[in-house]
């Protein structure tokens, strides 16, 4: 097993295709396939369940691919350590939508003008798929805001992570326009809540705020993106809970009512062991705009 399999197998998983997993590496198919063998005969199990042209990870595939994405993540770090930065490195990034759109386009931007060379991913979710992905190796940092019960440092420690503030965001209830003369979350009479998917903190804050737990008469719609979500409120079908910062990009209608609903910090979460340099760069960048 070394880097270079790792790499051609991380292919194979991702298109389920040797013919593209090939054009992807700029091999020939037949080497492909050759190198996939060897992964399989030096692990002594098969990884790909094949039928006919068709692939799919099997048990064992599905298990590897987070390992063989962490073994080549923590060579890229080794790499990037070793030489003082010299060699650009990589940096996988996870964040909510909300400061996805909000408060990364800038941040990243600037690191890349500063660091070219480093490679940057992201990739987006709710908070507690992030911190699970930041758990097993798949992401090196996230910007998310952490659940009530990992809000202290010993709950994180105990997960092996680290987090600083990074943001405070004002959060706001958005309403429709027939909610005008609402002033309290107890008074809205709308019964939708739209919503990221569960493990959205904002999403159990809006619960938490509207009483939906255990009433009968609130519906929540699961929706991919806060431009849906504002729609929705806009056509009277629904609220939702938004920060403001994400609000003033969404370009919803004036008509629209809003409440307070109080401050939440966007936290940088980390692993406690994950000190690379192209870390140690964003975490300078994060000062600057501070």
């Amino acid at each position: 097993m070394d880097s270079e399999s790792l790499k051609i197998f991380c292919s194979v998983a991702s298109e389920l295709s040797i013919t593209q997993a090939a054009a992807r590496l700029g091999r020939a198919p037949s080497n492909v396939t050759t190198r996939i063998q060897q992964l399989e005969a030096d692990i002594g199990t098969n990884l790909f369940v094949r039928n006919g042209k068709r692939m799919a990870l099997s048990a064992a595939g599905e298990r590897f691919q987070d390992y063989a994405r962490r073994l080549l993540a923590l060579e890229d770090e080794a790499r990037h350590v070793v030489t003082g930065g010299r060699q650009g490195g990589a940096l996988r990034i996870g964040s909510m939508e909300s400061t996805a759109a909000s408060r990364l386009p800038s941040l990243l931007a600037d690191y890349h003008a500063a660091h070219p060379t480093t490679r940057l991913t992201l990739s987006t979710g709710p908070s507690r798929p992030l911190l699970e992905q930041l758990r097993s190796g798949r992401l090196d940092c996230a910007f998310l805001a952490l659940p009530p019960s990992l809000r202290d440092a010993e709950s994180l420690a105990e997960m092996g992570l680290r987090s600083q503030p990074v943001w405070r965001e004002d959060m706001l209830l958005l309403l429709p326009a027939n909610e005008a003369r609402v002033r309290r979350p107890a008074d809205i009479r709308t019964r939708a809540l739209a919503a990221f998917p569960l493990g959205c903190t904002y999403r159990s804050l809006a619960e938490e705020l509207l009483g939906i737990a255990g009433a009968a008469d609130w519906t929540v719609l699961e929706m991919a993106s806060y431009h849906a979500m504002v729609a929705c409120v806009a056509a009277g079908s629904c609220v939702t809970l938004l920060p403001k910062s994400v609000l003033m990009l969404a370009g919803a209608p004036g008509t629209l009512k809003t409440l307070k609903a109080g401050r939440m910090d966007t936290q940088l979460v980390w692993h406690e062991s994950f000190e690379a340099p192209a870390f140690e760069h964003l975490l300078q960048q994060l000062r600057q705009v501070k």
